[in-house]
């Protein structure tokens, strides 16, 4: 049965979805902490050892894979994070570019104005003041908005779970770790100082003084420093980019102002239906479930 007070909190949802445009006026008007933190991937470094995986399935509890950590056959093809249903927020993929063996690892690259957190009609995913994209499991209502916004393809939806289904991606080990003064779990598991961790402002001069003190060494560009308005995550690496998959029509400018476009002209009846009918029925679910688990005394008072 969908009691007042269950029908009250489905109304409330649906007043978060009728406030959505604030939350999208809120990301295109963000300008960022000169402070933030991120993270600087050195391509030159990475042995492939996939420490980093193994640690971030530890940090986070994810399920263990299919194989363990060490096996090298992962490289015969190019991974993303969290495909059918294998629980991971990253993955290294090997690439072999003019005889050189270059391993790319692929995550969120936490931008500085996410185009995932400008579409969420609900404001579940945000733009933390520390740098890291957050998002609350909470408000999410899985309108999956935010796999369709992100120009990197990182989002993923876990659809095995019914009823309790989980958008998967690097959180930059925000909760458990950054909010505890404890670097990110991939960054500390490096034995090559592949990955470094500290102020996004410090990494850009400390990856230019490598690129300016290794001209042959390196490519003379960092990726995510400028891409789609700036990202958390960056790049250096000794061969070109675009050879790596990385996407190199990206451009500069921050994708708010495309999604928020996007999202304005979505008719709130397609998203709030479903939330309420959804709602509806969870909540009848739940009293049904309660009324099972009742003694027979008194189930025969009702």
């Amino acid at each position: 049965m969908v009691t007042r007070r269950n029908f009250l909190r489905i109304g409330g949802s649906l007043i978060a979805l009728s406030v959505a445009g604030n939350s999208v006026k809120a990301a295109e008007d963000f300008e960022g902490n000169p402070d933030r933190l991120g993270m600087l991937s050195d391509m030159t470094r990475c042995i492939g050892c996939r420490r980093c995986e193994a640690a971030c399935n530890k940090a986070n509890k994810l399920s263990p894979p299919k194989t363990s950590f060490e096996d090298t056959s992962v490289f015969e093809e190019k991974r993303k994070p969290y495909v059918a249903d294998v629980q991971s927020y990253t993955a290294v993929n090997r690439y072999e570019v003019n005889g050189k063996t270059v391993y790319r690892k692929v995550q969120c690259m936490h931008c500085d104005e996410p185009a995932c957190a400008s579409a969420c009609p609900v404001g579940a995913l945000k733009k933390s003041p520390e740098g890291p994209v957050t998002w609350n499991d909470k408000v999410c209502i899985g309108c999956r908005y935010c796999i369709i916004a992100c120009p990197f393809y990182v989002p993923a939806f876990e659809y095995s779970s019914a009823f309790d289904p989980k958008i998967q991606k690097c959180f930059m080990c925000y909760q458990n770790r950054i909010t505890k003064g404890i670097i990110p779990a991939c960054a500390e598991a490096c034995p090559v100082e592949a990955i470094t961790f500290g102020k996004r402002s410090d990494l850009i001069k400390q990856a230019w003084l490598r690129i300016w003190d290794n001209p042959d060494k390196y490519i003379d560009h960092i990726y995510g420093e400028h891409e789609a308005g700036g990202t958390g995550w960056l790049y250096i690496s000794g061969v070109p980019f675009s050879q790596l998959d990385f996407q190199m029509d990206i451009g500069t400018t921050s994708y708010p102002k495309y999604t928020k476009d996007f999202l304005s002209m979505v008719n709130l009846t397609l998203v709030s239906w479903p939330a309420l009918l959804g709602g509806f029925y969870l909540a009848s679910r739940r009293s049904h479930t309660a009324h099972d688990e009742k003694p027979d005394e008194e189930v025969d008072e009702q």
